[in-house]
């Protein structure tokens, strides 16, 4: 009995050392400090009206049921202080403006919004702006990129030791509201109306208890299932996986599990609506499919099967809390947002005689791939951008096999090669014959977002006549599957560090160089600016992210400049530092007013 005793005593001192280092790093997440910049700069990308439009609209997503109210209201685990506070949700790296607004009266960081269900319940709403804005800090003075790629660690479900995670303090800070009295009771007194009593009071902890549990689900199941071993930091995310996984393995069968090993930055906004082809991969082609997916993967609801777990038929086909009218606002305001011009007066005077001579280097070097032809005779001008396989360009091709490659079994969705033939889904190439059993990602993602949008468009009220134009230039749902990534235009470039398409290389200078030459480790989420190599400073920082180049997705080789064969990465002659430095220099300035007034 002593033995036992003994033992019991050692396990639960174990427990409550296991519990001790999880409270420390809860209570002290590796996080950057963060301080409110002196001036914020708003680049002339666009008009303000477009910016709050573009920051505060929402697309219907909802955060595991967690309602705004409660996100504006939650305090941190082991203070009171409000977690959505600006001082601290500026250190996951998300942006804040300076004051409040009638589209943002809760001084939330951009992209955080809300959104009224049909139960009169307004939930938290993250929305595209969260990911594709950006910012950069140069002398006490943070630039704002409109469109640009944003550094916040958003996306990861998988708690670590090591802290810094954005959903791993959020479900802290429930918890800690959730199972302490004194903090339920605070919480309660802010959220519920006056006069509430005991009911609501239960009401509100039901409900509290639903969205807890679903993040610890979503925590427990990424975690043990080992589904995002390469872990994505600052400005990344599997995309492509995490859509899946939510969209076939949580809502279809846990045997659609996939592992996401490839994060991917959050690309570029500005002229996207030009391209004829979207994603690194160039595997998507209409806006409003494109976005009902983004919406899908922040959280959108979805249902594929009835009360009865039997698949949804006909036109019940699917459910969603997917806003397409405000989608479609949104695309509609990206078509005015214009590339960032580089703010001389805060980053310095362009030196106009060296990239001058960056513009004919530019000329031989790079514009067979990043300029290319413009159609100017449809209802939009069209950009034919370039897709440069993988085997050619040697970056990382994680990204580009995982799509290609993987396949998940969707027949518990009853689908019959019928009914899939009447959907505005296009596919590039020949096609196999239709197995449900063995659906690739784009596939399948495109059928579930031609069904949603049926859906989502009647359950709006919108004719048929008036969906070709939301749905974007009357395009269809077109799907290709190419082991290659897109070459973009490179208006704006300068304001898009890390480079390549998961972000593995830290500053342009790099970019030009020799994989030899370029950082095997660097760190990120950084905010302050290198003007002369045009990058984030990538140096060790108290909080910042390790970027290992080694692991698997997040490769820096390809696009290189180095003398031998073309091809496998080889893109052209051994570039000098000195050409490096002027090129470096035209791209401060490629597209912008600025380059008409070099010599």
């Amino acid at each position: 009995m002593r033995l036992l005793r003994r033992a019991f005593l050692c396990l639960l001192l174990l427990a409550l050392l296991a519990l001790g280092v999880v409270l420390w790093y809860i209570a002290h997440p590796n996080l950057p400090a963060w301080q409110p910049a002196k001036d914020v700069r708003y680049l002339d990308q666009w008009s303000e009206a477009d910016r709050q439009t573009w920051y505060f609209t929402p697309q219907g997503a909802q955060v595991k049921g967690l309602r705004y109210d409660w996100f504006v209201h939650l305090r941190q685990p082991f203070s009171d202080a409000r977690f959505a506070a600006p001082e601290n949700m500026g250190r996951f790296g998300f942006l804040l403006d300076p004051n409040a607004s009638a589209a943002n009266p809760d001084h939330l960081p951009v992209g955080f919004t809300r959104h009224t269900e049909a139960d009169q319940v307004s939930y938290l709403d993250i929305t595209c702006s969260a990911c594709h804005t950006g910012e950069l800090r140069y002398n006490g003075t943070a630039v704002r990129i409109d469109g640009g790629p944003a550094q916040h660690v958003l996306p990861s479900t998988v708690p670590t030791l090591r802290g810094g995670s954005f959903g791993q303090a959020l479900v802290a800070s429930l918890a800690a509201t959730y199972y302490l009295p004194w903090k339920f009771n605070a919480f309660a007194a802010d959220v519920l109306p006056a006069g509430s009593g005991e009911a609501e009071r239960r009401a509100l902890r039901q409900a509290m208890k639903a969205s807890l549990d679903r993040f610890a689900h979503a925590a427990w199941n990424d975690t043990h299932r080992g589904l995002y071993p390469t872990q994505e930091g600052p400005g990344r995310t599997d995309a492509f996986a995490r859509i899946a996984n939510a969209a076939f393995g949580d809502a279809i069968d846990p045997a659609n599990y996939r592992v996401g090993n490839a994060p991917v930055d959050y690309p570029q906004m500005w002229r996207i609506w030009t391209f004829d082809w979207v994603q690194w991969n160039g595997s998507a082609q209409q806006p409003m499919a494109r976005n009902i997916g983004e919406a899908l993967g922040v959280g959108a609801t979805l249902s594929f099967f009835d009360e009865h777990q039997q698949p949804l038929t006909g036109e019940a086909r699917y459910p969603s809390s997917v806003r397409v009218n405000d989608l479609h606002t949104i695309e509609t305001t990206l078509q005015r947002l214009a590339p960032p011009a580089w703010p001389e007066d805060v980053l310095g005077a362009v030196d106009k005689p060296l990239a001058a001579e960056g513009r004919a280097l530019f000329a031989q070097h790079c514009a067979a791939c990043h300029v290319r032809a413009v159609d100017e005779h449809g209802p939009r001008p069209v950009v034919d951008l370039a897709m440069i396989p993988t085997s050619v360009i040697g970056t990382d091709p994680t990204a580009a096999d995982n799509i290609a490659d993987r396949r998940y079994d969707l027949s518990a969705l009853a689908w019959t090669p019928e009914e899939l033939a009447t959907l505005n889904v296009q596919f590039q190439g020949p096609q196999p014959p239709l197995d449900l059993h063995q659906v690739s990602v784009a596939k399948g993602l495109a059928w579930v977002t031609a069904y949603v949008e049926q859906r989502a468009y009647r359950d709006a009220g919108i004719p048929a006549d008036q969906q070709g134009a939301l749905n974007g230039f009357d395009l269809p749902i077109g799907v290709r599957e190419m082991r290659a990534y897109k070459a973009r235009p490179l208006a704006g470039v300068w304001a898009t560090a890390p480079f390549l398409h998961n972000g593995s290389v830290p500053n342009l200078y790099q970019l030009l160089s020799p994989q030899d030459e370029r950082a095997v480790t660097f760190y990120r989420g950084n905010f302050e600016f290198d003007p002369r190599h045009v990058g984030y400073q990538a140096g060790a920082f108290p909080g910042g992210f390790l970027y290992d180049t080694r692991q698997t997705g997040n490769h820096n080789s390809g696009h290189e400049f180095r003398d031998g064969p073309r091809g496998r990465g080889v893109i052209g002659p051994l570039l000098q530092p000195a050409q490096r430095w002027a090129l470096v220099e035209y791209l401060k300035v490629m597209g912008s007013p600025l380059e008409k007034t070099l010599p």
